[in-house]
């Protein structure tokens, strides 16, 4: 089994079950980006750069959802966001299959 190191802010919501709800942990987008986050990111691996930590609410965002013009600002705000939930599969459910650990304490 492979491990690999991802770093999410501490107050960020436990990942839910795979199927559940999405809960903004962070999980799936500091691993890896979706089809939209490869292009904005322009890499396949690691977190994308698009995430973003959400302060008030302490979840993470998509940030083409949260601020289309600022990621794609060439497009309409509305189609930026429509193109964004079909390529994170808002509404869906968790399909991460990841398993996070806390880190080790030191």
């Amino acid at each position: 089994m492979q491990h690999r190191v991802i770093l999410l802010q501490q107050q960020a919501p436990a990942k839910p079950p795979s199927g559940q709800a999405c809960n903004g942990c962070g999980v799936c987008c500091a691993a890896e980006p979706c089809p939209l986050g490869m292009l904005l990111s322009r890499r396949r691996q690691g977190a994308c750069l698009a995430l973003q930590w959400d302060e008030t609410d302490l979840l993470y965002r998509c940030g083409v959802l949260a601020q289309p013009s600022r990621w794609l600002p060439v497009l309409p705000a509305v189609l930026a966001q429509a193109l964004a939930r079909r390529w994170i599969a808002a509404g869906r459910g968790c399909d991460s299959d990841l398993q996070p650990q806390a880190a080790p304490s030191r």
